[in-house]
């Protein structure tokens, strides 16, 4: 029935290049052997089994048998047809309890074997065993049988795949990918990541990013989802972790956990504000990131398209570390509400417009970065909340 070169060759092909098992796509080939000889030749509740050799061609089928006894089966009277019990055993095969309450299934000979019966073929055996018997091969497997086991073969072929690219990028998942774009559909960029494609939705791009078709691309991989129709793969270039796997690629520092990056506010493409924290005294996470000249952060911000990325030093104390998110503008005075976790922030007149920033962007991104609401007062009593944004 099968070329066993051309399945050598499959089989070396799908090993080599898509990471199948061998042993998958065998598995494969004799659960649909197996399925398609019962469609032809076998009986209700049957359990049936083949063995596929890889290097002869030969298959042999097997039926398998599980042994039981009357306190797990009900056993039917003498003067039942054969056709009533399997009806029932089919009914009781999804385990819904009988009228009686009794919960057994029928006694189904294709299925069980009584556990004495069993005891005459093999010693020792115990009840839930499985009993293998061999069942005649058949040289006329049918077209119909031939066609449905190259069907399932294609189908658990396309199962192994999927399963193989899902180990694949789980451990890729919260990292940055390389790509292609392969199209670009209502906004959505399609990228081309060898074995499998992912989405780069427009949510998810900076605003003032454009890509062609053909151009490599890095995103942040955010998400992995496996699905009937396959692996969904959903990229990022907005997300704060994007900014951060950028920063760990460029300072080590960061990846010899001497420099912490403890928390990022992004408005992607914009700007953004990056605190900063260093484990060692002597090492300035300040300078870790910017690198000399400012060559580490405008690596970055290059590749963000220009986004402007502020970085400032991480603190416990909430004064502190508010007066920084606030940089570049220089405060006078911060009264802290604990109970709302609001604070208000003085400042003189004309730092107010630089603490608040363009459109409240400096305030906003603050606030999200402390996770403290603000409110701007200069000394004239003027303000503006981080509420209202």
């Amino acid at each position: 029935m099968f070329d066993l070169k051309v399945i050598h060759s499959v089989l070396d092909q799908l090993e080599e290049e898509k990471a199948i098992p061998k042993a998958k796509v065998i598995e494969a080939i004799e659960m649909s052997l197996a399925s398609a000889y019962k469609k032809e030749y076998g009986k209700r509740g049957q359990i049936i089994r083949s063995s596929f050799d890889i290097d002869s061609g030969k298959t042999e089928f097997f039926q398998i048998k599980i042994v039981v006894d009357e306190s797990m089966v009900k056993i039917p009277k003498e003067d039942e047809e054969v056709e009533k019990q399997e009806t029932e055993y089919n009914k009781k095969s999804s385990e819904i309890p009988e009228q009686d309450g009794d919960e057994r299934i029928n006694f189904n000979p294709e299925h069980h074997i009584l556990i004495e019966d069993a005891k005459k073929i093999k010693k020792g055996v115990q009840l839930d065993e499985e009993m293998i018997f061999p069942l005649e091969s058949k040289d006329d497997f049918g077209r119909i049988a031939t066609q449905t086991a190259k069907q399932t073969i294609i189908q658990k072929i396309r199962e192994a795949e999927k399963s193989s690219i899902s180990k694949e990028f789980d451990t890729k998942q919260n990292e940055i990918v390389n790509g292609t774009v392969q199209r670009i559909e209502k906004g959505n960029i399609f990228v081309d990541l060898q074995r499998a494609t992912g989405i780069l939705p427009y949510s998810e791009q900076i605003s003032s990013e454009r890509f062609k078709q053909g151009e490599r691309i890095r995103a942040y991989l955010y998400s992995v989802e496996e699905t009937p129709k396959g692996v969904f793969l959903r990229l990022s270039r907005a997300h704060p972790q994007f900014l951060q796997k950028l920063f760990e690629i460029e300072v080590p520092e960061i990846a010899n956990n001497i420099v912490e990056i403890k928390v990022i506010a992004r408005e992607a493409g914009s700007r953004s504000k990056v605190a900063v924290f260093s484990n060692d005294e002597n090492i300035d996470p300040i300078g870790s990131l910017v690198g000399q000249r400012g060559v580490r952060v405008s690596t970055v911000m290059s590749e963000l398209g220009g986004e402007k990325i502020d970085i400032i030093e991480w603190s416990e104390d909430p004064k502190k570390f508010i007066t920084e998110a606030l940089s570049p503008a220089k405060i006078l005075d911060i009264e802290l509400n604990e109970e709302e976790k609001k604070a208000i922030v003085k400042v003189s007149e004309d730092q107010q417009s630089l603490a608040i920033g363009k459109g409240g962007q400096n305030v906003r991104l603050a606030a999200r970065l402390t996770g403290w609401k603000i409110d701007i007062q200069s000394m004239e009593g003027e303000s503006l909340s981080s509420d209202k944004d």
